[in-house]
């Protein structure tokens, strides 16, 4: 696969010409709806933002088209996570930076140092920054700086875009610290179906047990699972959750197996991790999928939160932030 792509790569480059960003237009590409989120957010009206993987897709295993790899090589900006969550087109961003694009991995601006490393793998690193709102708000920043530079005469209304939608997410961490704190400290453990949630429970406080690792390429064995059927008993977890990218066969073995030993444990929510909700929706903007997981995962484990969740109770949220 890897060869195919540079083969492709190759092949394209000199037919999409290098352009310079035409006035007032930025061209960009994002990689994931989270990042094309707060892209869009300060672009606004300077720039066009296209999102290469559609709502619901598994960026570890998404599969890039030759139809992606001339989005690639057509943008001004290429804004992708980095840290290997689209393992699959890491050499195409090399060889796109290689033939003059501007290419950004936003995850890997973070300092090191607040990186989350794979239990797997010692040498890599947790690709799921974005749950965490301040690490999010901190690649915002990074996003506006590559923009300005690319851009200097919009530093002015990326700056102000910048400034707003950042009191956006501090609005929504405050939320979310609030709410999972009234979980009672015993319950505070979130299963899920993988790995993806680390920054979560670093940044509100609760242990995190993934079925699979961080990258959904892995998978459960009849001894994790039965691992996590001992905790699930012996810790009284009321509630575990699936995901949206993600099956739910793994999950409904725990419920399953909890059960035989006489523990019932209840699906709590299906939660967002590696990708927002349907296009067009709350919960498919990244204030909305953040909002919809902690709303889930507070109301779930015995905390209290509103059933709207935040954006109910919160005039801070900016119409642009809506469906």
């Amino acid at each position: 696969m890897r060869l195919l792509l540079h083969a492709v790569i190759l092949f394209l480059a000199p037919l999409v010409s290098v352009q310079p960003a035409s006035a007032g237009e930025l061209r960009c590409l994002a990689t994931t709806g989270m990042v094309g989120d707060l892209v869009k957010a300060v672009v606004g009206d300077l720039g066009k933002v296209e999102v290469l993987m559609p709502s619901g897709v598994d960026p570890h295993l998404y599969q890039p088209t030759r139809s992606d790899l001339m989005k690639v090589l057509a943008s001004d900006v290429i804004f992708y996570n980095g840290l290997h969550l689209e393992g699959r087109m890491d050499e195409a961003f090399i060889r796109a930076q290689e033939s003059g694009r501007s290419v950004c991995a936003v995850a890997e601006e973070l300092p090191e140092q607040s990186l989350l490393r794979d239990a797997e793998d010692l040498e890599a690193h947790d690709p799921h920054v974005w749950m965490d709102p301040k690490h999010w708000r901190a690649v915002l920043m990074a996003i506006r700086d590559r923009c300005v530079l690319l851009d200097p005469d919009g530093r002015e209304a990326y700056e102000s875009n910048t400034k707003a939608y950042a009191k956006q997410l501090e609005a929504l961490d405050a939320y979310a610290s609030q709410v999972l704190q009234s979980v009672p400290e015993k319950m505070r453990v979130l299963v899920t179906a993988h790995d993806a949630f680390g920054y979560f429970g670093k940044r509100f406080g609760f242990e995190v047990i993934g079925l699979q690792g961080i990258s959904t390429e892995s998978e459960a064995s009849v001894q994790d699972v039965n691992r996590l059927v001992d905790v699930l008993v012996q810790r009284k977890i009321p509630a575990i959750f699936v995901e949206s990218t993600v099956p739910e066969k793994g999950i409904r073995a725990l419920i399953e197996g909890a059960d035989a030993r006489g523990h019932p444990v209840a699906i709590g929510g299906s939660l967002y991790s590696d990708a927002m909700g349907t296009a067009g929706t709350w919960s498919g903007t990244y204030l909305g999928m953040i909002d919809h997981n902690v709303t889930a995962i507070a109301r779930a484990l015995g905390g209290q939160a509103p059933e709207a969740g935040w954006r109910s109770t919160n005039s801070s949220v900016s119409s642009e932030s809506k469906p």
